[in-house]
């Protein structure tokens, strides 16, 4: 079948880019037991047309060069690194698979073990899994070194617009919400926000204290003798929440459900107390914009929680389910931090970063000095990462395909953090990913962190008795 593409002139591509300051940090830390992937999964009710998918496909990384880049050759004493940005894919970024047993969690596992090459354009593989039950679902792996998911999504809403046949998909989300940006409030009704508590002085920022670490539990797995390598996922959906009376976005209350998550966890396998650092990365590109910048696109922020929640430890992790009005507490303190956080201006890895990126040392010089600074501040590295993405902004409308019942993203889990929690909503459905590093957890201890998770969130709904 013929697509349909509009008439418009072809981008003029940038040729070659030097690495930002999150590409480098991010290829000279990298490490292969633990591969710096992002996996994408999209649920499609339907079936896709291999040719169309493949012609949409390169008529948006058409539109969106950084898409289709590849680095550029290298030596060690150069002062930058650089992607080359190619006319053509040097390879076939699209598989199709057809349905049978195994075939979903093999493509699955595969996003967390096969990592894309950084040498050949694009960075990305994508995979149609037949379903039994007549869908598809597209399985995308992306070397994180080279671009973020966003960027993936706004490529692959592109290709979806593509291959409907149509110019542009304006229409709101399959939630029926309108669009929203990342980390702007979460999905549901929107209340008219009381207004928070001023927020304190140090408001989100992370004290001198070690930060927790997320209590190893491989007991399951242990009489096998094997250690665990790379990283699992646990895949989770749920009803999607909505804001709080007072104001609390979903993003508060996912901060705070992991918040409650980790104390919780580690009470019970006996860790002494420590603040919990929630590192929460923030996106203000324009994702509804068909100029959305393709790559890296976040900052990293810390959410600290600690000392101003003390005198409610015992209230919050002592009993059977964390107390109602401490838990509201807790909700109002985070609405305080995350507006302070989300209001400053700050560098991608902060100041550091910038300065161990600057083009001073020869490339192989820095990349030894990252590892070394990376060795060297893991105690202080925070308790774990969350990324939500909020509402997916986009139709995703691929025609005959159909519309996403279901959306899951997840980032690397590397140690010594070991855990990353990341959230997406369609549908009016919450889906939550949990990658861990399985030399810190097994999946029977990643079960009952979702458990643990799916408890957080139902308190921070329910009202204070």
């Amino acid at each position: 079948m013929t697509v349909t593409q509009p008439a418009r002139p072809a981008p003029a591509a940038p040729g070659r880019v030097p690495f930002p300051t999150v590409d480098e940090v991010s290829l000279h830390c990298t490490d292969p037991v633990e591969p710096e992937t992002v996996h994408i999964e999209i649920h499609f009710p339907g079936r896709f047309e291999p040719e169309r998918l493949r012609t949409a496909l390169a008529e948006a990384a058409r539109r969106h060069p950084r898409f289709q880049q590849r680095k550029a050759d290298s030596r060690w004493w150069h002062r930058r690194y650089q992607w080359q940005v190619t006319a053509e894919a040097d390879v076939d970024p699209v598989t199709f698979r057809a349905a049978g047993p195994g075939v979903l969690e093999a493509a699955r596992a595969r996003t967390l073990t096969d990592c894309p090459p950084l040498d050949a354009a694009p960075p990305v593989r994508i995979e149609a899994v037949e379903t039994d039950d007549g869908g598809t679902v597209l399985m995308a792996t992306v070397n994180h070194t080279a671009m973020d998911g966003p960027s993936c999504l706004r490529v692959l809403a592109t290709a979806a617009e593509v291959y409907a046949g149509v110019e542009a998909q304006t229409a709101p989300s399959s939630a029926g919400t309108a669009p929203g940006r990342t980390f702007s409030g979460g999905t549901g009704a929107k209340a008219a926000p009381a207004t928070p508590p001023p927020p304190p002085a140090a408001a989100g920022r992370s004290g001198p204290a070690r930060p927790a670490r997320i209590a190893g539990d491989t007991s399951s797995t242990a009489s096998s003798g094997a250690p665990g390598t790379g990283n699992g996922l646990l895949l989770l959906d749920l009803p999607a929440p909505r804001r709080t009376p007072y104001g609390a976005t979903v993003n508060d209350q996912l901060l705070v459900a992991t918040c409650l998550t980790a104390a919780r966890w580690n009470r019970a396998h006996g860790v002494r107390s420590a603040p919990v650092r929630i590192t929460m990365p923030v996106d203000n590109r324009p994702r509804e914009s068909a100029e959305m910048p393709i790559g890296n696109g976040t900052r990293l922020t810390e959410v600290g929680f600690g000392p101003g929640e003390r005198a409610d430890a015992e209230a919050l992790t002592g009993g059977a389910a964390p107390d109602p009005a401490a838990v509201e507490r807790l909700l109002r303190a985070t609405m305080a931090r995350t507006q302070a956080l989300k209001s400053e201006p700050s560098y991608p890895l902060g100041l550091s970063g910038v300065l161990l990126t600057a083009p001073v040392l020869p490339v192989g010089v820095r990349g030894a000095l990252a590892r070394t600074l990376r060795r060297a501040a893991a105690p202080l590295m925070s308790t774990t990462l969350l990324s939500n993405l909020g509402r997916i902004v986009y139709p995703l409308d691929f025609g005959a395909a159909g519309r996403p019942t279901a959306v899951w993203f997840s980032a690397p889990a590397r140690m010594p953090r070991g855990l990353a929690v990341t959230a997406a909503s369609t549908a009016g459905r919450l889906h939550l990913a949990i990658r861990y590093s399985r030399a810190l957890l097994d999946h029977a201890a990643a079960v009952r962190i979702g458990e643990l998770m799916q408890e957080g969130l139902a308190a921070c709904a329910e009202p204070p008795r």
